[in-house]
């Protein structure tokens, strides 16, 4: 049985939706979904802490349209592919609806290097975002 999901949670995935078809790299997918995470859910005060602000500290490297940087699933499958691993983690947790928290660990595991890089470009890491997102109090769920 597929929990539900919170309003933040859903609010969250709707936004990415809109916004991924216009992503052109996994980094920039990546990058879409980390600005609309802060900005809305239980875990965006948790990315803003970590430094996380309107806009990358630094720019990748790489050009837009190189080789080395693999497209994404299209559109609404990478919006799918989060929402089924954020429920299997609300599910592991034993939580009733997926929170914004579980959309955003979903991320991390399917976008994975990705995202990793588009954190550094922001000034911080994996290790630190986790690490406050363990320590930040929990927030009533709106269902």
């Amino acid at each position: 049985m597929t929990p539900a999901v919170s309003r933040d949670a859903a609010m969250v995935l709707g936004l990415a939706g809109t916004a991924m078809p216009f992503a052109r790299t996994r980094e920039d997918e990546a990058e879409r979904w980390l600005r609309v995470l802060r900005l809305h859910g239980d875990v965006a005060g948790v990315l803003q802490s970590v430094g996380i602000g309107e806009s990358p500290l630094q720019r990748p490297h790489k050009p837009v349209n190189s080789p080395g940087l693999a497209r994404a699933p299209r559109d609404s499958d990478a919006v799918e592919q989060v929402t089924g691993q954020a429920a299997c983690i609300a599910t592991e947790r034993g939580a009733a609806p997926v929170a914004s928290a579980d959309v955003l660990l979903a991320v991390m595991q399917v976008y994975g290097d990705s995202f990793d890089r588009v954190l550094r470009s922001y000034g911080t890491d994996r290790n630190e975002v986790l690490e406050r997102l363990d320590r930040a109090p929990a927030a009533p769920h709106h269902d």
